[in-house]
């Protein structure tokens, strides 16, 4: 049986349609030196590259 990749399951959805979503990086700090534009779009998530998606997917054997 195949374990389910704990540092993805975190860091990655996945959606009903089976998109999988990631958050952007590097919002965490520094955050008064990037712009409202930047801060805005950034606290959206995004879909993962369909080339990244398929090894992402074999570390979330049941979905999460």
């Amino acid at each position: 049986m195949q374990k389910t990749k704990k540092s993805v399951a975190k860091r990655f959805k996945l959606t009903a349609t089976g998109k999988l979503m990631r958050r952007t990086p590097g919002f965490r700090h520094l955050l008064g030196a990037k712009s409202t534009k930047q801060k805005r779009r950034a606290s959206r998530d995004k879909q993962v590259a369909p080339g990244h998606t398929a090894p992402l997917k074999r570390a979330l054997p049941f979905g999460l």
